[in-house]
């Protein structure tokens, strides 16, 4: 393997190798809730969530907007609800806020691709060419290419709908991390391969590979506890997760390989909360097996989008 180097000594592009590479040092990640909300709370779509997500709207670590003080340059990560859902006027100043601050290296927006209309991208193309000594990144929260697991997470948004947003990122050149869940019920390892290869086709920049957890009070907690489907056991998911990161495009940088479920919502997996055992036994299992990102790629020419309309 030829890529240990720029990997950093890693078997997998992380997001450390790259910042390293790219800047010259790490920056600290701070997960911001700046008060927004979601097309699949507000009603517009459904007032329940995703099946999967607490009240916090995924950013059950975020800081609330404003408080943060750092001492030593970071990423203003926009993690709570979807964060391109609001009037662009309010989006601007909450933005450049952010992008103003000296210690702000670049941010990082968490939303899903719905709610990225022509005005939203605009903007997001002025910030960019108005602040060149920063960076823009999009997170879009995809979980699977699966129509009928989307039905069931209640994701709101078809297939065909992220493509489209992705492909008006790759236009303005702004990168797109997609955020990926391993372990939803109903799907195999052959289902969340399919996942992995769909990114590959539309060749996104970043992928949070997250493991699926069960939260206390939401939906998805319920049908656990009905027996509807079982929780991944850390050995299964640690042989899930290095398929996936064989099969991904080694250019790919991966931002995550497990998330953090909240100590106190956490029902299940319990293995989930130590962080540092689970990386320690990925890399020595990946060392083990000799296994590598994108050993079993396929090479950018063998993936096209169009496989993957019927799934």
């Amino acid at each position: 393997m030829d890529r240990t180097a720029t990997w950093h000594g890693r078997r997998y592009y992380s997001l450390d190798a790259y910042l390293k590479n790219t800047y010259g040092r790490k920056f600290k990640k701070i997960a911001i809730d700046a008060g927004f909300t979601c097309p699949n709370r507000d009603g517009t779509l459904d007032s329940r969530g995703c099946i999967f997500c607490s009240t916090g709207g995924s950013g059950d670590f975020a800081l609330p907007y404003g408080s943060i003080t750092a001492a030593e340059p970071y990423i203003a990560y926009f993690q709570a609800y979807t964060c391109t859902y609001a009037p662009v006027a309010s989006l601007d100043q909450i933005y450049r806020s952010a992008l103003e601050d000296p210690l702000v290296a670049g941010i990082s927006i968490a939303t899903r691709p719905d709610c990225l209309p022509p005005e939203v991208l605009s903007l997001l193309s002025d910030l960019k060419a108005q602040y060149p000594g920063k960076f823009i990144w999009i997170e879009l929260g995809l979980q699977t290419i699966h129509e009928k697991t989307a039905h069931y997470i209640r994701r709101g948004y078809s297939l065909d709908c992220f493509s489209h947003a992705v492909r008006q990122l790759h236009f303005l050149e702004i990168p797109v991390i997609a955020h990926v869940i391993l372990g939803l019920p109903g799907e195999n390892e052959t289902m969340m391969l399919q996942t992995i290869d769909y990114l590959n086709a539309v060749s996104v920049s970043g992928i949070k590979l997250q493991l699926l957890h069960i939260l206390e009070n939401t939906d998805l907690a319920l049908d656990y506890a009905k027996g509807l489907f079982s929780a991944l056991s850390m050995d299964s998911y640690l042989n899930l997760l290095i398929r996936c990161i064989r099969r991904l495009s080694p250019d790919t940088v991966i931002h995550r390989v497990t998330g953090d479920g909240p100590k106190e919502l956490l029902i299940a997996p319990l293995w989930s909360l130590h962080k540092k055992k689970i990386l320690n036994s990925l890399h020595h299992r990946m060392k083990q097996e000799d296994a590598y990102q994108g050993k079993d790629w396929k090479g950018t020419e063998n993936y096209d989008t169009r496989t993957f309309d019927a799934l």
